[in-house]
């Protein structure tokens, strides 16, 4: 064979090899009598193996290009080489020909089976149009086999888009019609993913060993790994992990071997083995390599996460830098989406914060700086937002204080742009859900119509059958409103809840900056003064009071034990730079154990803020700032911040116009925030403002009560 013939038919195989395995649907007939074939041999060239059920049905793992070979004692052998994901129909002559089938049953049979094939190219595109397809179908079937293939196609479709709770029910709703080991996998695995853990593991275990496939086998296994890891027991997980692993070994079943040794590491992990993690990451690695170049990237990125989570930095960055070089290469014959782990501007970012916890920073900026610039071409405000944010803390650590806020003033944009998007997302969302759901009851009503109307077609026949159709039907009827108000409930508590969360990270977003401002002015002055010892001092603080922050930023709630830290750095902090203004006093009653209770980030600071800068400093003589933390009962304790300063009517009347509105904003997002977290967390703050005294210096005092977890 001439040696470029030879390369050729090499490059051939290696782009094979990089196709995805999918599963394709095919049936062996008669040509004649449309009749199905049972007990056919179906096997892919060197793969895959199956053989048709008793309505002549099969399915089968393959790649695009391999060779499908059918045998039958009854008939010569098929050869045909797949395509793309379709529909393959076999039609043979019988050995002993009969009078031919219907031709209406015939192209009833036909034009189902291009609807779901129909439904099926769709599947990733355009969900709507494919949902259409499956109703299309559904109004032709004529048997529950299609009836249940339909639903079972209808439920993938939901998988896909992420529509898992109208996964559960379409699937359990194909499996009434016709029991089907690999749809009670499906089940399985969509329980998991809608976190009903218990059912996917009962689901699992329901099904018989014995029937499955070694593909499934191996499927069930690893599901039930999937879902012991979900609920953390670990264990367990690995047990599943290993069985599934031993078969398909056995079965020399190459892609199932790698991703096993990779969830078994990940599994031992998070168990807190990390020997036996290394062992079987180090498996993983050297199978992934051996498979194809986008296989063997996925796995390094994990691994390289598994480093990072171990403080292996180096080898990690390693990892990442290989990575990064082989999806050069993978981007030049496919596009990757934002949402792959693949893209470089991930990769980038995470090279940037692995150098960064090493503390070198030089070789951090570069990374970080590329991690941006590619988000921003590629639109990836998630990245860009995490890149400018970590960009700003080397650059605060490194010392320049400058770059480092413009690097925050960034950060805050792209948390704004990246609000908006997320606004136009949600809203878009809302839509896409509604309508699925619209489809969805359309489907439902299609099938209670049918049944009605086979019951009404009865009742010449059958009276007393027929009532009972009738009543059937009513009693589906009602369950679908159930179901509908169901899901109706669930997603709007759904959005309310991603409503609240945006709310919450912008409100959050809204209050770092005014302070950090100030503080930098600070420094400024004090620079300015040449008091350079006062100024190293000041920023020593303010450092520790900002990376406390900004770790803290991302969280509803943290201990009380954080929240005080912060609060006598931050009081610490204000007399410092207005030593001649108050003195304050920090108290907390020892009977409380602070761990015991949660609260919002940075709830108290814009109180005390309020109280230095709009009450102590005006006062004429020196001021009293008191904070202090006292129980009120098993589950309550209050947080009272008083001053004796010049009090809120005197301090409103002193302010600019300006002033007044920054100041009625702050407060305005202090009282959003507990609004929403009270209705998100059950009324667990409360927050009263008055008069601290009844003098000319009135002061204020606000007393939050804070209620137990």
């Amino acid at each position: 064979m001439p040696t470029q013939q030879l390369h050729s038919q090499e490059k051939n195989a290696e782009r094979r090899a990089l196709e995805p395995l999918y599963e394709v649907r095919g049936s062996v007939r008669e040509s004649d009598t449309y009749k199905p074939i049972s007990k056919v041999n179906i096997e892919v060239n060197g793969g895959a193996y199956t053989v048709t059920g008793n309505d002549g049905d099969f399915r089968i793992k393959v790649r695009t290009g391999d060779e499908l070979i059918i045998r039958h004692k009854d008939f010569e052998t098929v050869y045909y080489t797949i395509k793309d994901n379709e529909r393959i129909i076999v039609e043979v002559k019988p050995s002993n020909p009969t009078n031919q089938v219907d031709s209406k049953y015939r192209k009833s049979i036909k034009s189902f089976n291009s609807l779901i094939d129909s439904a099926s190219t769709y599947l990733k595109k355009d969900a709507e149009k494919s949902i259409q397809f499956v109703a299309d179908a559904l109004s032709q079937s004529n048997s529950v086999k299609q009836s249940a293939e339909a639903y079972e196609l209808l439920a993938d479709i939901n998988v896909y888009w992420k529509q898992y709770d109208l996964a559960v029910s379409n699937y359990r709703i194909s499996l009434q019609n016709t029991s089907n080991n690999e749809v009670k996998l499906k089940l399985g695995k969509a329980y998991e993913l809608n976190k009903n853990y218990q059912e996917s593991i009962e689901t699992y275990k329901g099904i018989k060993n014995s029937e499955l496939s070694n593909w499934q086998l191996i499927t069930m296994y690893e599901g039930l790994g999937d879902t012991y890891v979900a609920i953390k027991k670990y264990d367990l997980a690995i047990d599943n992990y290993k069985k599934g692993l031993e078969v398909a070994q056995k079965h020399l079943i190459a892609p199932k071997v790698t991703d096993l040794n990779s969830k078994i590491a990940q599994a031992y992990n998070a168990s807190g083995k990390v020997d036996k993690a290394k062992d079987y990451f180090e498996n993983s690695l050297n199978l992934a390599s051996k498979e194809n170049k986008t296989r063997a990237v996925k796995e390094k990125i994990v691994v390289a996460d598994f480093q990072n989570t171990n403080r292996g930095y180096y080898d990690e960055i390693e990892l990442r830098k290989e990575a990064l070089k082989d999806i050069e290469d993978i981007e030049k014959d496919s596009v990757l989406d934002n949402e792959s782990p693949l893209t470089s501007q991930k990769q980038n970012y995470k090279i940037g914060n692995a150098y960064f916890l090493q503390k070198d920073y030089a070789n951090a900026i570069p990374y970080l700086q590329k991690s941006i610039s590619e988000a921003s071409k590629r639109e990836d405000l998630i990245v860009k937002k995490d890149a400018t944010r970590k960009l700003s803390d080397v650059y605060y650590d490194a010392g320049d204080f400058e770059k480092a806020l413009l690097a925050y003033q960034e950060y805050t944009e792209v948390v704004d742009e990246l609000y908006v998007k997320k606004e136009q997302e949600l809203s878009y969302a809302s839509r896409f859900n509604k309508n699925i759901i619209e489809k969805q009851n359309r489907i439902l009503s299609l099938e209670s119509d049918r049944q009605l109307s086979q019951s009404q077609y009865q009742l010449t026949t059958e009276r007393n059958k027929s009532q009972q159709l009738i009543i059937y039907s009513l009693i589906f009827g009602l369950l679908l409103l159930l179901i509908t108000a169901y899901f109706m409930f669930k997603y709007i508590k759904q959005q309310r809840l991603a409503n609240n969360l945006l709310a919450l990270k912008s409100l959050r977003s809204q209050m770092n900056p005014h302070f950090i401002f100030n503080a930098l002015n600070s420094v400024n002055s004090f620079i300015a003064s040449n008091d350079e010892r006062t100024a190293n001092k000041y920023l020593s603080d303010f450092s520790q009071l900002m990376r406390a922050v900004l770790e803290n930023s991302d969280e509803d709630f943290i201990p009380l034990s954080k929240e005080i830290e912060l609060l006598e750095l931050y009081t610490k902090l204000e007399h410092f730079r207005f030593k001649d203004k108050f003195d304050y006093d920090i108290t907390v009653d020892k009977s409380i154990n602070i761990e015991e209770f949660q609260i919002p980030p940075m709830l108290l600071q814009p109180y005390i803020e309020n109280a230095v800068w709009h009450g102590l400093r005006y006062k004429t003589e020196k001021g009293q700032l008191n904070i202090n933390i006292a129980k009120k009962s098993e589950d309550e304790i209050t947080i009272t911040i008083a001053d004796d300063g010049i009090g809120r009517t005197r301090s409103k009347a002193l302010k600019t116009e300006n002033q007044k509105k920054q100041n009625s904003k702050g407060m305005g997002n202090i009282k959003k925030r507990v609004a929403i977290l009270n209705e998100m967390y059950k009324d667990k703050v409360d927050v009263f403002v008055d008069d601290f005294q009844a003098t000319e210096d009135s002061g204020t005092k606000v007393v939050v009560t804070l209620k137990k977890d």
